[in-house]
């Protein structure tokens, strides 16, 4: 009698000893394991497990409630996969009566309401689809890639829903082709904290109006001081309509590139009166002409000089395109609107039309030009994410949906660390 008593406790003995030594390997923490056995036709390991030490509790306010029923068939959850077995892991929730919130299931530490997969495999699966593609993400975790779309998607909407943009003073807004046929999108940056806040479908007014008027309240638009874009009416009349404490100013970059174009277009008047004999002496000015005065060196510097007699509008451009460059170093405003103005009237006596034309749009927007020379706020943050967001797309051979390439954009450069929400004892690789 004694002796098979010491051979069941000895049985229970190694069993619970196997029980803790599988949580300890796998690291499984806030959860018991009752039992375990391997499912070798799926390739999984299945874990009956239960919460340790936490009862029946609230999900929502963490306090115990009155357990009314236990489900009968268990929940799986499935985990990570560990020498090419999948780990699930078993549990019969319950349901309990909160004197808060009412009936409801109770609280499941290593997974979230309704999620079929644990934080840990959720931290694992958002971090691989921050550093590669999908399809190699799946492969690695075992998972079929629709499937692996889609739990990637449900996690990036869940830890984003209810999410409110915070904080923002200076916008950015440029818009980004994500697919054939002209589609485009359009893209909001923070450009304080170098993020992206909001995608929108569309380029056009309506859809820069729908982020003002749902994203953001009316004290959040009166706390937005400074504001860049390009020269386009809508995004430029939306901000200065949204926003009345705003100081727009035009990006840099799409000024240089606009009196780069008027340079090109002299460049290429010239080459079409040209004959065959004077052609050969223009070949291979055009990125010449582009290239800024801090990176010429002194043998193109005298190339273009020699065009003083070889072609003196393109000369004449030139050294326009060359001036133009002073005006972003000046530090006092003053001083910029003065040398703005003898440079205009210098530009509309060359009698180059490309030129002239430059001229007339730097009048149309000249009260959006002279701020930069207080803020220095440029469009260069957005144009750097705009980076990063293209290799996201090209790294995928691109997106059918704007959603799942708005979801990959919030994951690598979002507002919000989505990675970082998962609780911190779960983020294990």
């Amino acid at each position: 009698m004694d002796f098979g008593r010491n051979l069941k406790r000895k049985g229970d003995a190694e069993s619970m000893a196997k029980n803790k030594f599988i949580r300890k390997l796998l690291k499984l923490q806030d959860l018991s394991v009752v039992d375990f056995w391997f499912n070798s036709r799926t390739k999984t390991l299945n874990l009956l497990a239960k919460p340790y030490k936490i009862g029946a509790r609230c999900p929502k306010c963490n306090r115990r409630g009155r357990i009314l029923r236990t489900v009968e068939a268990p929940r799986c959850w499935s985990d990570l996969t560990v020498c090419g077995w999948t780990i699930c892991l078993l549990y019969c929730p319950r349901e309990i009566q909160c004197s808060t919130h009412g009936r409801i299931q109770e609280n499941i530490p290593w997974a979230d309401d309704h999620a079929r997969i644990t934080y840990r495999l959720e931290y694992v699966l958002l971090i691989y689809s921050q550093q590669m593609t999908q399809k190699a993400a799946a492969a690695i975790l075992h998972i079929p890639k629709s499937t692996f779309s889609e739990l990637l998607h449900r996690s990036i909407t869940r830890i984003r829903g209810g999410h409110r943009i915070r904080g923002l003073k200076s916008v950015g807004v440029d818009e980004i082709s994500y697919a054939k046929r002209k589609k485009y999108a359009t893209i909001v940056y923070d450009l304080d904290r170098s993020c992206v806040v909001w995608v929108g479908r569309g380029k056009g007014r309506n859809t820069i109006d729908t982020f003002f008027k749902t994203k953001l309240s009316t004290y959040q638009k009166q706390q937005i001081k400074w504001a860049s874009c390009d020269m386009s009416r809508a995004y430029m009349g939306a901000i200065n309509d949204h926003c009345p404490n705003v100081t727009l100013v035009l990006d840099r970059f799409h000024i240089v590139k606009a009196l780069n174009a008027a340079v090109d277009e002299v460049r290429k008047e010239q080459w079409r009166q040209a004959s065959p004999d004077q052609r050969k002496a223009l070949k291979g000015l055009r990125w010449l002409l582009f290239r800024h005065s801090s990176n010429r060196t002194k043998k193109d510097t005298r190339l273009l000089n020699s065009l003083r007699k070889g072609n003196r509008r393109i000369h004449r451009a030139w050294i326009l395109k060359d001036e133009f460059e002073k005006f972003w170093d000046y530090k006092a405003p003053w001083a910029a609107e003065r040398f703005l103005q003898g440079w205009m009237t210098a530009a509309l006596k060359s009698r180059l039309e490309p030129i002239r034309k430059f001229v007339k749009t730097l009048k149309r927007h000249y009260a959006h030009i002279l701020p930069f020379i207080k803020s220095h706020l440029t469009n260069a943050v957005a144009e750097g994410l705009n980076r990063i967001i293209k290799i996201i797309k090209n790294r995928a051979s691109g997106f059918r949906t704007l959603e799942a390439f708005s979801d990959m954009i919030y994951l690598t450069v979002g507002d919000v660390d989505i990675p970082a929400q998962i609780p911190a004892k779960f983020r294990t690789l």
